[in-house]
Parts: C-alpha cells; sequence; structure tokens
C-alpha cells in the first residue's frame, strides 16, 4: 500500500497513473483469489492429496505473476 501514492506522484498522466496503481490493485486480487482456493482445498479436507497441492501451487504461481506485471509495468512507465 505504501507504492499507491508513490505511484501516483510518480506518473506524468493520469493512464501511468492508473497502470501504476492498477497493478497494484491487481496482485491484491490475486491474492484474495489464491487465499480463497487455499480456504477452500484447507475446508474440503487435511489429508494430502496431489490436486490439492496442485490448486495451492497454481494460486501461488498467479501471485508470483502478479508481482512480476507490477514490477514490469514500474519499470517501463518510469525507466523508459
Amino acid at each position: 500500500m505504501l507504492l499507491a501514492p508513490i505511484g501516483l506522484w510518480l506518473g506524468e498522466t493520469q493512464v501511468e497513473k492508473i497502470l501504476l496503481v492498477g497493478a497494484l490493485v491487481a496482485v491484491l486480487i490475486v491474492e484474495l483469489l489464491n487465499t480463497a482456493v487455499e480456504a477452500a482445498v484447507d475446508r474440503v479436507s487435511a489429508e494430502f492429496h496431489e490436486l490439492s497441492r496442485q490448486a495451492k501451487d497454481l494460486g501461488s504461481a498467479a501471485v508470483f505473476l502478479s508481482l512480476g506485471y507490477v514490477i514490469f509495468t514500474w519499470v517501463v512507465i518510469l525507466l523508459f
């Protein structure tokens, strides 16, 4: 949340501000969905199952990719 005000300050145009802050909001959305998947998987069964592991791993991968999107967006807008 610290980066959102910085994004608003560093963005030169309205589009840049929306992209900088929007990328951060996208990470929060993906993290909420990942948490929901993990809660649903844990609710169904506490025992190990390969599909449960795969669901949790894919949710974590989605969060990782969204963080990569933030880095890419900020680097492109602020350095180029």
